[in-house]
This record gives structure tokens, C-alpha cells and sequence, in this order.
């Protein structure tokens, strides 16, 4: 099993959180006017059948959208997760690289709708999307 980071992807910084923090580190890259993000599954993260589970993918998702709802509009802001959806479309078994790409899909004042996409290997894992409130409040990553 690789434990090797794919070039291009850093530790992503965030102030502190202990719910997330024990769950990483979780790397991101800059790409086409978004961030990507990727980690390690490992098996702290995997289900007994070995794969990742799905609280972890949506807890991965959650990030992921959030991440590129700031990234891609106007707000610079800690968002609340309104709704957040999931289609599980196949496993990410221990020690593949997980990887997620998303797009804002509409940005208003007071609420931002995100698509996105986790693939392991280049195969689909889960598509999300979610709506986000932005608070005011500074965001909690760089």
C-alpha cells in the first residue's frame, strides 16, 4: 500500500477542529479556478468490508463544497451546510488516493449551490451536491 501524496497536492491548512483533524491530513491543489482535495484512505477510515465509509465520504463531501463554494465566489466567509446529498457510486478501498473535484453552480447573496465529484483510481466514487448559507465569519482554511 502507497502512502505516497500525488505531486502538486499540500496539506491543507485549517484552523482547528476536533471533529476533522483527527481525520487527516487532507491535501489540496489549485486546478481551473477551484480546489481539489485528496487523501489517503485509510483504514481509520474504512467500513469492516474494507472500503471507505460513506460517513466519511460525506463528511469529505461537506468539505469539498464548502472549500470551492469560497473559492470560486465572491464570499470569504465560514458557510452552513443548508442540504448535502450523495450518490455512492462505487468503493475507495484502504490505501487508494481519494480525490474530489467540484464547480459552483449558482452563487447568490445568501446562498451558494455546489456540484462534485470523488474518484479513486479514476473511477467515480460519489457525486454531491450541497447548499451552503455564508455567515460573515471568516473561513476557517487558506
Amino acid at each position: 500500500m502507497s502512502s505516497e501524496i500525488p505531486a502538486g497536492f499540500e496539506p491543507i491548512a485549517m484552523r482547528p477542529n476536533p471533529y476533522i483533524d483527527p481525520l487527516g491530513p487532507l491535501y489540496g491543489m489549485r486546478e481551473d479556478g477551484g480546489l481539489v482535495i485528496g487523501l489517503r484512505i485509510e483504514r481509520r477510515h474504512c467500513n469492516p468490508a474494507g472500503n471507505c465509509h460513506g460517513g466519511m465520504l460525506m463528511t469529505l463531501a461537506d468539505m469539498l463544497l464548502i472549500f470551492n463554494a469560497n473559492e470560486q465566489t465572491d464570499h470569504d466567509s465560514f458557510m452552513v451546510t443548508i442540504n448535502l446529498s450523495c450518490d455512492f457510486l462505487g468503493p475507495a478501498p484502504e490505501g487508494v488516493w481519494l480525490e474530489g473535484r467540484a464547480k459552483v453552480r449558482r452563487s447568490g447573496r445568501n446562498l451558494v449551490f455546489v456540484d462534485g465529484l470523488f474518484e479513486a483510481g479514476g473511477r467515480p466514487v460519489a457525486r454531491v451536491n450541497g447548499i451552503f448559507k455564508p455567515t460573515g465569519e471568516p473561513r476557517g482554511f487558506n
